[in-house]
């Protein structure tokens, strides 16, 4: 069974399992109206919205060209609506939970079906910011990074760092440009994009290859590729960043000269389909001088830090995309599946950033994990 096939079945038991809350939601508000045959509205609708994930999976989970009226119109508000139904299982997860005390402590548990309509309609309010707002308003993070023997002639060097842009059909190239110009308003001395420039296939590789086209950098622009680089054929995009002015590093690195002090900028290729190889990547650093290493998974940053990298930037997780307002870093889905899930961490004189991440996979929300254009500042440890 491949990825795509495996990702496609989980999408419609999860879709079966949170309609179940939307069916109730579904029955309150007819019940409400008054409709006749409430039951069978229900069901009915219910029915559409399982197609609507249906049709989308069957159409192939590779990204491809939409006309803007279908983006707009239809993906965008089955997401929403996808969403919120999502919410419906928390009345549904409580039922579970307390229906064997109900006898013992809390009485009768049951939830009605108007209840799971409010939730609902909660559910819509606030996916709707998500979908539409959050994850379209981007902001701006500086931070400095401490570098152990860091030359005096790169004190204060500059990374503007971008990374899961995601370009395609939910996250257009106009979205792409903004990100850049505000990239490019750092005046950074590089351009680092770490992964996941596409969500899958192939269709958007001109659009990619035109939004990182247009980063400018005084020493150059850099990009690593990530697992979703790979979600299709990967060596088009390769080729075509590349003819944009691009430097796509795999397994390499080279040497940053300021008179004669260096810095080696390293990065590795995608982890998932195996094709990292941090030696490789780090075989020509020359003695002692300081490293910045590009690695989309930030699970690589304890063999990093182990191997002498000063810094690691990656990316990856997207911070969750879902996370409790203020506490991203200890409380998001990121922090379900990965040990490190958004922004510095330190492990002896090794730093690790992992961006938040542009764009957005699976759902196109949003919630608590804000995306981001970064400029890190290197300085020298005191």
């Amino acid at each position: 069974m491949t990825r795509l096939s495996r990702i496609a079945k989980a999408l419609l038991v999860a879709t079966a399992i949170t309609h179940v809350g939307f069916f109730a939601a579904a029955y309150g508000a007819l019940a409400l109206a008054g409709a006749p045959f409430p039951i069978a509205g229900s069901a009915l609708v219910t029915l559409v919205g399982y197609a609507g994930m249906v049709a989308l999976v069957r159409s192939g989970l590779d990204d491809r060209k939409s006309p803007a009226w279908r983006v707009r119109f239809l993906r965008i508000p089955y997401f929403v609506h996808w969403c919120a139904c999502v919410f419906t299982l928390v009345p549904d997860l409580l039922y579970l939970v307390l229906r064997p005390l109900g006898g013992l402590a809390v009485g009768d548990v049951r939830v009605p079906p108007s209840g799971f309509l409010v939730v609902y309609v909660v559910g819509l309010v606030v996916c709707t910011y998500g979908v539409l707002v959050r994850r379209r308003v981007f902001q701006e993070i500086h931070i400095e990074v401490r570098v152990k023997d860091l030359p005096p002639a790169f004190e204060g060097f500059t990374i503007a760092h971008l990374s899961d842009l995601h370009i395609g059909a939910l996250t257009p190239e106009e979205w792409g440009h903004r990100w850049v110009r505000a990239a490019n308003a750092f005046g950074a001395d590089i351009a680092v994009v770490t992964g996941d420039l596409v969500t899958s296939g192939t269709a958007f590789h001109e659009d990619i290859a035109r939004v990182v086209s247009a980063l400018r950098a005084r020493d150059g622009v850099y990009v690593t590729m990530g697992n979703h680089d790979y979600f299709g054929e990967g060596e088009p995009l390769v080729s075509l960043l590349k003819a944009g002015g691009s430097r796509v590093l795999r397994n390499e690195g080279l040497v940053l000269t300021r008179g004669d002090a260096r810095l080696y900028l390293a990065a590795i290729d995608d982890t998932w389909t195996r094709r990292a190889d941090l030696d490789l990547a780090l075989a020509e650093r020359p003695a002692g001088v300081p490293c910045v290493l590009l690695a989309h998974d930030p699970e690589m940053f304890p063999k990093a830090a182990a191997r002498g990298v000063d810094v690691t930037l990656s990316g990856h997780t997207h911070g969750g995309q879902i996370a409790v307002p203020f506490l991203a870093r200890r409380f998001s889905l990121a922090t379900l599946a990965h040990t490190f899930n958004v922004g510095v961490y330190r492990e002896g004189d090794a730093t690790l950033y992992v961006h938040p991440g542009l764009g957005t996979t699976g759902p196109p929300i949003r919630l608590g994990a804000a995306p981001a254009v970064v400029r890190l500042t290197l300085r020298a440890a005191t």
